[in-house]
């Protein structure tokens, strides 16, 4: 297995069962594949310091259903376009798919870098990035891109899982 394609994953979304705030269709085969900007031995400070840089870029940008721009972008986008353009990684687009890569690690286990998944409604998924000490990377509602902690009063009980990619 090389780097530029590390694994291919088949996943079909069953109707509305599987929404999640990026759930846009995806009928094809997702590819998971590294572009040459990443590379593994990026310490995490250089991978803390590239999420900063993405949400100083990034800050405030509205949520938007299904959005990947500036002009409005969903969580799993962010996600997408964070670590495509950050890391070099292209990773699924939306949540359901996101939650099926990588591998699954207990809270206290989380790093730089992780993917932090919520279950925000009955079928609803909501997926961050987390950053340190407590604090994930994500597109809220109310306030766009934003940072917010993991034991905060609405996230604390709806966590999920987490993913190391």
């Amino acid at each position: 297995m090389t780097n530029r394609n590390i694994a291919y994953v088949v996943v079909y979304l069953y109707g509305s069962l599987l929404a999640g705030c990026g759930a846009l269709p995806e009928q094809e085969t997702v590819r998971l594949e590294v572009f040459p900007a990443y590379e593994r031995t990026d310490t995490t400070n250089v991978v803390k310091e590239k999420l900063y840089i993405q949400f100083d870029e990034w800050r405030g940008v509205r949520y938007k259903l299904g959005g990947l721009s500036r002009h409005g972008i969903d969580c799993s986008g962010f996600v997408y376009v964070t670590f495509k353009s950050q890391l070099g990684l292209h990773l699924p687009r939306t949540t359901h798919l996101q939650s099926k890569i990588g591998k699954e690690i207990r809270k206290s286990e989380l790093e730089t870098g992780d993917l932090v998944f919520f279950k925000t409604g009955f079928t609803s998924r909501h997926v961050g990035i987390y950053l340190e000490e407590n604090k994930f990377l994500h597109v809220s509602l109310r306030k766009g891109v934003t940072i917010s902690e993991l034991d905060n009063v609405y996230w604390k009980p709806r966590y999920w899982k987490a993913i190391r990619i």
